[in-house]
């Protein structure tokens, strides 16, 4: 079974000298294995294409994909956007009193599974040329576990809630107070509870407008959970939000699934271990296809996403194996002094930071963890000079190259229109385009306009901005948002790689404990008050850094035995209250 993908975003015919249809050699015979469209893009006959691939690599723009598949996924096609257009193949059941996760890269089918799934899209078996109906799907799916929910959906018989992935757009839908917002949202009258478990209570006479992105979430998971719904879907529920509300988040949303079904995508795989109980893995071509696994147990379905390859199905859809430190790397630096900053005071709006001193060594990545709202960002955001502190001094004549937390696609062209103009002449070289661009995966956005990114696509771009740009100190403010498990390692890893190549040195701000694991040297650790006082100290190394947030937060790791991964413990467990008697919380050897 071949499929020929046009990527119709990237297409731009033009901008170029249509290569697709002169280097075709059926093309060139007479066939009409190419043909114009009426929307001016090329339409390819996956019956008459060779798979000879030539139009896949003289395409400027890589806009188009063929691949072969196994013939016996052609029964599993649950739904196609028209010729040449991405699809789908199989589908997830929910089922009650368990979590299901949906595990895989951006791109991949995963929303398009909730519209199913939800009702807000009927899928058409394929046949895309004619209107979509429920009853070949019905009886498609006759005799199998997912009929009797796609029958209650088909009957309208079934409510659904969906908790959004990309929650920075609520402030332009609904700007106005949120105790209001969610008294209107709340269909099943236990608001305060649930205001009580989001911890809203603080930020009820505010604005969307006026929330931070951490409080954007759990505002936006409470509407969804207030709502009076048979199955409940969560479009990665842990951005922006730190460990504790993570995990605070994965508890609500596991009480929810005694009495609802869930449905939850996550990216955070030490979230997703501690919330789901059974996962769907989603493999295939970014764009292209998609296709859903058999589901597994949490821990096995996170375990054979790390591999890249599933034993049962005799698949491998990555080519390395993700793996982790079972010990801290480093524990100590000799470096010169890069920058280094007495004890620090800021005030604003109420809130009161305080840093003790510390110090930057050259060729240093400083992972920056801690709750929301103890002065994260603040403190960056000093040492970027974008703010001053209200006492002690940092100066500094060291350059800082800065990205920040919330991304703002302002720039009206390309994407390599925006490269060429931010990135500084001594970073237009190869050691950008291999060390950056190419682990990124730029090159297919190079084209794209600014403006129309996804949330990844930007967050990736961002990155490269700042890691492009020529600076001492590269200061970056969570970079896993909108990023999949795999871009996320991959992040991490382009990082570390810069820094010890260019012997220039970081502080990454993230909650995502996997990646400050990987793109770590050593730790600042914020503690306090959130909102009201924050204490920033440090930076210690990764086992003293790491214990010390761990301790703040009450939470211990253990590691798995297969893919030595870092996994949450059950509070109260026999491994939790021995590592927490050793201090160990994190690096158990």
């Amino acid at each position: 079974m071949r499929i020929a993908v046009l990527l119709r975003d990237r297409c731009q015919p033009k901008r170029c000298a249509l290569e697709c249809f002169k280097y075709c050699p059926k093309v060139r015979t007479g066939d009409e294995t190419i043909v114009m469209g009426e929307d001016e893009k090329p339409i390819i006959s996956e019956e008459l294409c060779p798979g000879c691939g030539i139009c896949i690599h003289k395409c400027p723009f890589e806009a188009i994909r063929v691949i072969g598949l196994p013939e016996e996924l052609e029964e599993d096609l649950v739904h196609q956007f028209g010729k040449n257009g991405f699809r789908l193949f199989r589908l997830p059941w929910p089922k009650e009193g368990k979590v299901i996760g949906l595990l895989g890269p951006n791109a991949i089918g995963k929303t398009t599974v909730i519209n199913i799934l939800s009702g807000n899209l009927v899928p058409n078996l394929g046949n895309y040329e004619s209107d979509a109906r429920w009853e070949p799907v019905l009886e498609y799916y006759a005799g199998t576990e997912l009929h009797d929910h796609l029958k209650k959906i088909a009957d309208e018989n079934v409510k659904t809630s969906l908790k959004p992935q990309y929650v920075d757009k609520i402030p332009k839908l609904y700007n106005e107070k949120v105790k209001g917002l969610l008294r209107k949202m709340d269909e099943i009258g236990k608001l305060d509870s649930v205001l009580e478990s989001m911890d809203l209570q603080g930020c009820l006479d505010r604005k969307t407008t006026e929330l931070s992105g951490g409080e954007l979430q759990r505002m936006t998971i409470a509407a969804a959970m207030l709502k009076d719904a048979d199955i409940y879907f969560f479009d990665e529920p842990s951005s922006y939000l730190d460990i504790h509300q993570r995990l605070s988040v994965a508890k609500t949303i596991r009480a929810l699934s005694s009495e609802k079904q869930v449905v939850v995508i996550e990216h955070d795989l030490a979230v997703l271990d501690f919330l789901g109980d059974e996962v769907y893995l989603m493999y295939g071509s970014e764009g292209a296809y998609g296709v859903i696994a058999q589901p597994r147990a949490v821990r096995s379905a996170i375990n054979t996403y790390l591999s890249g390859y599933m034993r049962e199905e005799n698949i491998r859809f990555r080519e390395t194996e993700i793996r982790f430190e079972t010990h801290a790397p480093r524990t100590g630096w000799d470096t010169v002094t890069l920058v280094s900053f007495g004890q620090l005071e800021m005030k604003l709006n109420g809130f009161v930071l305080e840093t003790k001193a510390g110090k930057l060594s050259a060729g240093e990545v400083v992972g920056v963890v801690g709750r929301n709202s103890t002065g994260k960002t603040t403190f960056v955001k000093m040492l970027a000079g974008i703010i001053k502190p209200t006492k002690g001094d940092l100066e500094s004549t060291v350059k800082v190259s800065y990205k920040p937390q919330y991304l703002k696609p302002d720039f009206d062209g390309t994407v390599k229109d925006l490269l060429l103009t931010k990135i500084t002449d001594s970073y237009k070289s190869g050691f950008f385009t291999s060390e950056v661009a190419h682990p990124l995966n730029l090159k297919p956005l190079l084209d794209s306009e600014v403006m129309s990114l996804s949330g990844g696509e930007l967050q990736r771009v961002a990155i490269a901005l700042c890691l492009g740009s020529e600076a001492d100190i590269y200061l970056i403010d969570e970079p896993s948002a909108y990023l999949d498990s795999s871009q996320r390692m991959v992040a991490a890893r382009t990082i570390r790689r810069v820094m010890e190549k260019s012997g220039k040195s970081a502080f990454i701000v993230d909650h995502d404990v996997y990646f400050i694991d990987l793109v770590s040297d050593s730790l600042m650790v914020f503690g306090g008050e959130p909102s009201i006082h924050g204490i920033g100290e440090g930076p210690f190394n990764l086992r003293e850094g790491m214990n010390k947030f761990l301790k703040n937060v009450d939470i211990t790791f253990r590691r798995d035995p297969d893919t030595k991964r870092p996994r949450i413990n059950k509070l109260d467990s026999v491994l939790d209250r021995e590592q927490k008697a050793k201090g160990e919380f994190y690096y158990t050897s």
